[in-house]
Formats: structure tokens, sequence, C-alpha cells
């Protein structure tokens, strides 16, 4: 099991620029350097076979199993699909993450990760919660089902990187 480390927006256009122009403004504001942003998502595998766990707009018809839906932006919105997402599992044909750090390589962890997932809280993406105040997102996703399950200890976002959402699945956890 590891965790899979992309660069937030990496093959789009629009996420790219805005995340990144959304990164300079934080770094602005809390008079540090600007860093590269991470999407994080958990790479299992069941069976033999490879189980991506992951929370994503819920825009598309891929191959997915949605464990659970959440509101984007505003709970309000949330009844429209736009304003929606979903943490779901995905069987991609092989291993999808670069920078991937393992986090496990035993059944009990995977079956401890598998047993969280419906769990998560389903809070409103984008919206800062806990003592971080730090926003809800797909890292927040990640955090929060490894402190679950027991295994936060085995990674944290890359070096010079950063993982918005991350820190507030760990306050949600608590």
């Amino acid at each position: 099991m590891a965790v899979s480390w992309a660069v937030v927006g990496e093959g789009g256009h629009v996420a790219v620029r805005t995340s990144h122009w959304w990164e300079v403004a934080a770094a602005a504001r809390e008079h540090r350097p600007a860093r590269t942003l991470y999407h994080g998502a958990l790479e299992l595998v069941v069976d033999g076979r490879p189980l991506v766990v992951e929370m994503t707009p819920t825009w598309g018809r891929a191959t997915r199993e949605v464990v659970a839906t959440g509101p984007v932006g505003s709970r309000w919105l949330g009844w429209l699909p736009f304003f929606r997402y979903e943490i779901r599992y995905t069987r991609p044909p092989g291993p999808t993450g670069h920078g991937a750090t393992v986090v496990s390589d035993r059944r009990e962890a995977v079956e401890a990760v598998l047993a969280a997932v419906p769990h998560v809280p389903r809070l409103t993406w984008g919206r800062a919660v806990g003592p971080a105040r730090d926003m809800w997102s797909s890292n927040s996703v990640v955090s929060w089902v490894l402190a679950e399950a027991g295994l936060l200890d085995a990674c944290a976002p890359p070096p010079g990187g950063r993982a918005p959402g991350w820190d507030a699945g760990l306050d949600v956890r608590g």
C-alpha cells in the first residue's frame, strides 16, 4: 500500500493555473515561499489487483465504485452534481503513482484502510475545518484514513511541497 502524490492540476490547464495562483496568495499571506502543491491518493493491492482510493469531483463517467459523496464549496449547493465530490475506488490497469510513499506491505494494514474509508466524514470540500483552519480536500481524506487505520506515522506530504487539507484530516480525526 502506498500514497501516490501527483502535482495538483497535472495534465490540465485550468487547475494547474488556479492552484498556482492560490498557492502564491497563500504563501504571501503566510510570509513564506510558494511550494509545489500535491494531491494524494491511496494505492492498495487487493486480491492481486491495484485499487485506488481517492476523492475527486463527480464529473465524468469513469468505471468506479462510489463509497461516499459530499458537497463542494457550500453545503447548500451540494445537491447540484457540479458541486459534489465522491470518495471512490477505481481499478487502474496498473500502478498509477509517481512519487509514491510506501506505507505498508501488510495485509492487515490494507484491511484497516478499507474498513476506514466508508466512515470518512462528508465535510464540505474547500471549507476550513479544525484548529489549523486547513480546508477539507482529497488530502484530508488520505490523512484521515491513514490516522483511522493507525498508519499515519508511515507517511507525510512530499518534502518541499504542500498537500493542502492534510492537517484538516488530522484535526477532524483528532
